[in-house]
């Protein structure tokens, strides 16, 4: 998949498309929090640039937040890698949990969706960092090469910044 790096509208299309197909990343609190980033499972809205994850109310990050939390997202996928940071709010919201129930979730919640201490994050993100590599195994040897023998940095793609109002 080409994406211009150059163009904000292909780039955005591009992150929320690999968070669609992929959905999995590492969610961590931003700020002084003093915790590790951790595998999450995204389920993205697109179109008002949120993310829900489905945790439990009494894990360690959902009660370090109180209102909101800054926190950063990050995904890749081969030749796709991403940072997005925004708010994170604990959102119990029952309409999203019914939609984005799915066996994925319900194997690391087996007391299941009426579990009273089950709840979901919301990230509203402000902002995002995208690298793309566009260079297949053959490009990345030549690139290589070239830094090489000329002491210059490799053209190995690009890197984009995408703020969300």
């Amino acid at each position: 998949m080409r994406t211009d790096i150059h163009n904000p509208a292909d780039v955005e299309f591009r992150l929320w498309e690999e968070i669609e197909d992929r959905h999995v990343g590492m969610l961590a609190p931003g700020g002084a929090a003093r915790i590790h980033a951790q595998p999450m499972t995204a389920f993205p809205e697109r179109s008002n640039r949120a993310l829900w994850f489905f945790s439990r109310r009494d894990t360690d990050l959902a009660r370090m937040i109180s209102g909101s939390l800054p926190a950063m997202f990050t995904v890749q996928h081969r030749d796709f890698y991403a940072c997005l940071s925004g708010e994170l709010r604990v959102s119990p919201d029952e309409r999203r949990m019914e939609r984005y129930w799915n066996a994925v979730v319900a194997a690391w919640h087996p007391a299941g969706r009426r579990d009273p201490n089950l709840t979901l994050l919301r990230l509203d993100v402000q902002d995002a960092q995208v690298w793309l590599s566009e260079a297949g195994p053959v490009k990345f040897a030549w690139e290589i090469a070239k830094a090489n023998a000329t002491r210059h940095m490799p053209d190995l793609g690009g890197r984009a910044h995408l703020t969300f109002h």
